[in-house]
C-alpha cells in the first residue's frame, strides 16, 4: 500500500517524534487509506501527555477528560484545519452505555487500540526511518483489521458483547459502517447486536438520530435499514416503521408495506436525492399498518397519508430533528397521495396542492411520488400523466398576461384623459399591453402616459380596432408560451 499523509498530519507526527514521543496515525483515517478512500478527518495517538502536546503545539484547545488535544493547523482544507492528538489511554467503567466514567493513561499503542470499537478501526500507522527495501512506515494491527478489510467484515474488537455493553451506540456504528463501506457484519458481532439491541434505549435520541442519518445517506442505505430491523435495533429507533414488516397490501401492490418502503428508499438513494427525500420516501406509507382494513386483494388503507403524517411527526420529534426538517418531511408524507389524472385535475386543484406543500417543496413532492411508484414495482418513475402534472404546475405558476402587468392602471388612464369609466379605458389598456409585450422596455409610467394621450385622441372606431388586434396578439403570446411549456415536459 502506498501511504501519502497530508503535510499537516505528517508535520504533527514528525514534531511529536522530534520531541522524543511515539506518534501514530490511527482510526478511521488509516482504514480509509487502506480502502483507497479519502479520510474525513485525521487522528493521531501519542505517548505524550496532553500538557506535553500543548507545549509542542501552542495553537490548540483542550476541553475534555479524554486526553484529546485539538491541534490547529494553517491548512485551507477544512478536513485538515484541526487534527485531534490523543494520549495513549485505556477506558474504564462505562456507566451510561456511552462514555467511560474514567480513563487512564496506557503505556503502549497496543493497549490504546484494544479500547476501540471494530478491528478495521484498530489499526495504527507510524512513520519509520527509511531503510532500503522496506516501506517508510510501520503498521500495528493487533486485531487483524487488515484481514477483515480484505474480507469486507465489520468485527468487534475483543468480545463483541462487552464492546456493546460499554457503548451501545457502537451497534448502530457497526451497521453504519456496513452501509457506507459495503461490508458485512461478522457472525459473532451480529449475534451480539441482536442480543443487546435493547440497550439503545439508554442512548440519547440525538446520537441515535445522527447515526441513523448516516445510514440513510449511505450507498447501501436500504441494506442498512433492513439490518437494523433484522437484528432488532429498529424496534428501539423507529418501531412504527417496523410495523410494516410482513403487512400485505392489495391488488395495486406486489410487495408488503415494508418491502415497498425499502424499495422507495432505494430509488431515492439511486437518484442521490437529499436526506429529506430519502426519509420521506421511507416513511411515506408508515401509516398503512394502522389503518388497514380487510385482507387480500381488496384490503384498504383509507387515510393512511393522514395517519402517516402524524406518525412521521412523532418519529422525527422523538429523534430531535430540527423543526424545519420535521415540517418538510411531514408535509411530503401528508400529500404524497395527490391525485393527478390527466383531464380531471383542474387549475384550482393544482393551486391548492401548491399552496398545501409550498412552492419550494413541489419538486420534492414529485420526487417522493416517483420513489413511491418505483417502490410499487412499476417500470417508469415519471409517466406521461406525471409530466402533464409538472406542466400544469408550471403553467399555473406563470404570471397571467393581463393589464395588471402595466405600470399604470385604469384610474390613471381616466385621470390622464379626464374621462369617466367606460369601454374606452379597456381598449386603451389592451393597446398599452400589446405595446409592452412587443417591447417590455416601454412598461414605464412616463412612456405609457404619452401613449395614453396619443390613443385618447383617436376616433372610437380606430381605437376599438387597435384593441381587437391587441387582444389577438395577447392570445398568440399565451398560446406560444403554453406550447413552449408543453415542449419542456414532452406534453402534446
Amino acid at each position: 500500500m502506498k501511504v501519502t499523509l497530508p503535510k499537516e498530519v505528517k508535520s504533527v507526527v514528525v514534531e511529536l517524534e522530534k520531541h522524543g514521543f511515539e506518534a501514530y496515525v490511527v482510526g478511521g483515517c488509516v482504514r480509509d487509506m487502506f480502502l483507497g478512500r479519502e479520510p474525513e478527518d485525521w487522528d493521531v495517538a501519542t505517548s505524550a501527555k496532553p500538557e506535553e502536546v500543548q507545549k509542542i503545539f501552542p495553537d490548540n484547545f483542550y476541553e475534555n477528560k479524554f486526553f484529546t488535544v485539538t491541534v490547529r493547523t494553517k491548512s485551507q482544507d477544512p478536513k485538515l484545519k484541526e487534527i485531534e492528538v490523543t494520549s495513549y489511554r485505556s477506558d474504564l467503567r462505562y456507566g451510561d452505555r456511552r462514555h467511560p466514567e474514567e480513563v487512564e493513561y496506557a503505556k503502549t499503542i497496543e493497549e490504546d487500540l484494544a479500547r476501540r470499537d471494530f478491528t478495521v478501526n484498530a489499526i495504527a500507522l507510524r512513520l519509520a526511518p527509511l531503510a532500503q527495501g522496506k516501506p517508510p512506515y510501520k503498521i500495528v494491527d493487533p486485531f487483524d483489521g487488515r484481514k477483515d478489510l480484505k474480507a469486507k467484515l465489520i468485527r468487534a474488537v475483543g468480545a463483541p458483547e462487552a464492546r456493546f455493553q460499554e457503548d451501545a451506540l457502537r451497534m448502530m456504528r457497526g451497521v453504519r459502517f456496513c452501509a457506507t463501506l459495503g461490508f458485512q457484519l461478522e457472525q459473532e458481532t451480529k449475534e451480539a447486536i441482536a442480543k443487546n439491541a435493547p440497550l439503545l434505549q439508554e442512548i440519547s435520541q440525538e446520537r441515535i438520530r445522527d447515526e441513523f442519518v448516516k445510514v440513510i445517506m449511505a450507498e447501501k442505505a436500504t441494506e442498512g435499514v433492513e439490518t437494523l430491523r433484522d437484528l432488532g435495533p429498529l424496534a428501539f429507533i423507529i418501531p412504527e416503521l417496523a410495523e410494516g414488516y410482513g403487512v400485505t397490501q392489495n391488488k395495486h401492490h406486489i410487495y408488503t408495506v415494508w418491502e415497498h418502503n425499502l424499495l422507495s428508499l432505494a430509488y431515492a438513494v439511486k437518484q442521490k436525492w437529499s436526506f429529506e427525500i430519502r426519509l420521506a420516501s421511507l416513511l411515506h406509507d408508515v401509516g398503512k399498518p394502522r389503518v388497514k382494513k380487510g385482507e387480500g386483494k381488496d384490503s384498504t388503507f383509507y387515510g393512511h397519508e393522514v395517519v402517516g403524517a402524524r406518525l412521521a411527526k412523532q418519529i422525527l420529534s422523538r429523534l430531535k430533528f430540527p423543526q424545519k426538517t420535521i415540517e418538510k418531511i411531514v408535509t411530503l408524507v401528508r400529500y404524497h397521495l395527490f391525485y393527478y389524472n390527466v383531464g380531471e385535475v383542474t387549475a384550482t386543484s393544482i393551486r391548492r396542492l401548491v399552496k398545501n406543500v409550498g412552492p419550494e417543496s413541489v419538486e420534492e413532492l414529485l420526487q417522493v411520488r416517483m420513489a413511491d411508484r418505483i417502490g410499487s414495482g412499476v417500470p417508469k418513475a415519471e409517466p406521461y400523466k406525471l409530466r402533464h402534472l409538472r406542466y400544469l404546475i408550471d403553467k399555473v405558476a406563470q404570471d397571467p398576461i393581463t393589464p395588471k402587468m402595466l405600470k399604470i392602471k385604469g384610474d390613471d388612464v381616466m385621470s390622464i384623459l379626464g374621462i369617466g369609466p367606460g369601454p374606452q379605458v379597456g381598449w386603451i389598456l389592451d393597446a398599452l399591453l400589446a405595446a409592452v409585450l412587443e417591447d417590455p422596455k416601454k412598461n414605464e409610467e412616463d412612456v405609457l402616459t404619452e401613449y395614453v394621450k396619443e390613443l385618447g385622441g383617436l376616433p372610437e372606431e380606430k381605437l376599438r380596432a387597435i384593441s381587437k388586434k391587441a387582444q389577438e396578439e395577447r392570445e398568440n403570446v399565451e398560446t406560444k408560451r403554453d406550447e413552449m411549456t408543453k415542449q419542456k415536459y414532452w406534453i402534446t
